[in-house]
């Protein structure tokens, strides 16, 4: 199992890679392999802020649908329209290509309470 040093991750299987002010989220390598092949995710193209553990959006998958929970609270900057019509990508490049949502992050401090890799590796376990 894939998890990349250098992000923070959430008890829900969320990544987010943080720049600057800036947060990247997606879904983490053992969250697309429980959830097995997505077919659809759905966050709401006029989403303009997220809230710190409510949920912004959905996946299906051919298993189950699951809720995205937000890591941190901000404004939306970018939705990865790719998903619109290759929700795939959230199997193939879950740490790449298939990101979910790009955001400017409202308060970095609270990024402090979320796990590193090294715990978030533990917690799998």
């Amino acid at each position: 199992m894939n998890i990349p040093g250098g992000l923070k991750y959430t008890k829900e299987h969320e990544w987010i890679k943080v720049e600057g002010n800036v947060g990247t989220i997606g879904i983490t390598d053992f969250a697309q392999g429980e959830l097995g092949d997505v077919v659809f995710v759905d966050i709401d193209p006029n989403l303009d802020s997220i809230t710190a553990n409510e949920s912004f959006g959905t996946i299906e998958a051919v298993k189950t649908v699951s809720e995205l929970f937000a890591p941190s609270t901000g404004k939306i900057l970018e939705i990865n329209s790719k998903l619109e019509n290759e929700p795939q990508l959230l199997n193939s490049d879950p740490y790449g290509e298939g990101w979910l949502i790009k955001f400017e992050i409202a308060d970095l401090s609270a990024l402090d309470d979320l796990l590193d890799a090294e715990a978030y590796s533990s917690l799998l376990t």
